[in-house]
């Protein structure tokens, strides 16, 4: 009896030894001598027959990757500096684990080699304004090795593009310039209607001289109406063309 005692609690600790916990964020991939065994492992208690079978966890979670800064010169020649980020998950644990010795290090590497692509053949208004363009050509680069490593792509991401100080300082002149142009557009509009209309009232006043009379009563009116000491008056046009054809005729003998 003490020896079936001690058989089985022998027995027992060596299939305690094989009790292994998978967590809910990850799959359990067992290596049975070397060689992939059964299906991936599912969250909660596994059981692994010791000395013979080793077990990998491979976390599923969704990994954020940030991809270091990359220089390259663009399509039209400015050079710039871009990083960016990479969203990835594991959804084949086996050939995550099997196929490639680090798949967040070949990612990585992946990223870098397609940022750098991408920004030779992308112009520097493509990487500061239409960036949807290019987030979408980045996943479909890291797309097709991804898929042969067990990785899903869940979005790529530039993060912030970097440019010379002389280019800044180009840019600036150029928005300034453009500024400037459409603030002139916008004045040389606003006198060139301002002259229409007050063509239109000056041809509509000459037909009656009266409205000429009222218009400048008017103006004295609101020029009278501030606290002043002095009041100037215009002198009227016609009292000019009087005296001028009284002078004519003066001058002229047989008038």
């Amino acid at each position: 009896m003490a020896v079936v005692v001690i058989v089985a609690v022998v027995l027992l600790l060596w299939l305690a030894t094989g009790v292994r916990v998978v967590q809910q964020y990850e799959r359990g991939v067992v290596f049975r001598l070397g060689r992939v065994s059964g299906q991936v492992r599912q969250p909660g208690v596994s059981l692994l027959l010791p000395l013979l079978d080793r077990m990998r966890k491979v976390n599923v979670q969704v990994v954020t990757m940030p991809v270091p800064a990359q220089e390259g010169i663009t399509k039209d020649n400015v050079s710039v500096s871009v990083d960016a980020v990479l969203y990835f998950r594991v959804v084949d644990p086996v050939r995550a684990t099997v196929d490639v010795q680090n798949y967040s290090f070949a990612m990585l590497q992946v990223a870098q080699t397609s940022l750098r692509s991408v920004i030779g053949k992308s112009e520097l208004d493509d990487l500061l304004s239409g960036r949807e363009n290019l987030h979408q050509g980045l996943e479909v680069m890291l797309e097709s090795p991804a898929t042969g490593w067990g990785v899903q792509i869940d979005r790529v991401e530039i993060k912030d593009v970097s440019l010379p100080d002389s280019m800044k300082r180009s840019m600036a002149r150029q928005a300034e310039a453009d500024r400037e142009r459409r603030a002139r557009i916008i004045t040389a509009d606003g006198e060139f209607q301002a002259a229409t209309k007050l063509a239109e009232a000056a041809s509509r006043m000459s037909e009656t001289p009266a409205a000429m009379q009222l218009r400048l009563l008017q103006t004295v009116v609101e020029v009278a109406a501030e606290k002043n000491s002095t009041l100037v008056l215009p002198f009227p046009v016609e009292l000019l063309r009087f005296f001028e054809a009284a002078a004519a005729r003066a001058a002229d003998p047989g008038a």
